[in-house]
């Protein structure tokens, strides 16, 4: 679970008449009531406090120098992670700059943290940055460095062609990319800024496409951004169970073709998250 933090910097919480008020531990106090209502099951959950660039993330052209991006982060990552978060995500973020300010913020903290990129099919951030090279720079500049990266706000197709691109992909970046939060608009971040429509996709097809990046690429954890809502996180966990199940009778035939006894499979409790208490967020993780 994330808190609904994304633009809760300091300046935003001042300019809504909210100055002095701890928006960002209430909401990560409120997560861990939450959490522990699911009893057992809350031992599988993780919190993370998140966070996004100062401006429009659509717009790289916005985004702060490293030095300015520090400063004004480190107010924030600091609120969340004095609140007891897991891990801190900065999402959305467009540029390489402020992803470098802000990543080095949170590696301030002390507090486990995450980075995810917009992208472009080309295999570039929104800024023009390759993505091995937005990568390999945060990676030698913070220290602690990032515990991992996704892409969020950004088409499946989009991803996948940025994840294989030939000259600005690379086999570290599908190491240190680990998960995708796919939207279901198959358009550029400059279209999609300008319509005045919401742009959905059919939840099946937004749910076999994850789960089919899922296969192809190792991704680890999978889930949904703008224009999505329960029906695509059901149908993308439908998706994964068809294929851990899958999977599983595979390997049973395998046994029981090489003349060993087969027994019954039992499901990991990763595997088991499927069947667990429903879905609250926007994101399935496997």
């Amino acid at each position: 679970m994330s808190t609904p933090t994304w633009r809760a910097s300091r300046e935003r919480i001042d300019a809504a008449g909210h100055a002095g008020k701890d928006v960002n531990g209430d909401n990560v106090r409120y997560l861990e009531g939450l959490r522990r209502s699911y009893g057992e099951y809350a031992e599988t959950v993780v919190i993370c406090g998140l966070m996004s660039c100062r401006g429009d993330a659509y717009d790289p052209a916005e985004a702060l120098a490293v030095n300015k991006a520090l400063e004004f982060h480190a107010w924030q990552a600091g609120r969340l992670a004095d609140a007891g978060v897991d891990f801190l995500l900065a999402a959305t973020l467009p540029a390489l700059s402020e992803a470098t300010g802000i990543a080095l913020a949170m590696a301030a903290t002390g507090t486990p943290y995450v980075i995810s990129f917009v992208v472009r099919p080309a295999g570039t951030l929104l800024d023009g940055t390759p993505l091995k090279d937005a990568v390999d720079a945060i990676d030698s500049l913070a220290a602690p460095r990032p515990l991992a990266y996704l892409i969020n706000c950004t088409h499946a197709s989009f991803a996948r062609a940025a994840l294989t691109h030939e000259a600005n992909s690379s086999p570290r970046v599908l190491q240190r990319i680990i998960g995708l939060l796919a939207n279901t608009a198959l358009l550029s971040p400059e279209d999609l800024n300008d319509s005045t429509i919401l742009v959905e996709e059919d939840p099946q097809r937004f749910g076999r496409a994850l789960a089919d990046l899922h296969r192809e690429l190792s991704l680890k954890i999978v889930g949904g951004c703008c224009g999505t809502d329960d029906r695509h996180i059901r149908a993308l966990a439908a998706q994964l169970a068809t294929g851990l199940q899958e999977e599983d009778e595979s390997k049973a035939g395998s046994r029981l073709h090489s003349g060993r006894s087969a027994s019954v499979i039992e499901r990991r409790s990763e595997q088991m998250r499927y069947r667990s208490p429903p879905l609250s967020d926007s994101s399935a993780r496997v």
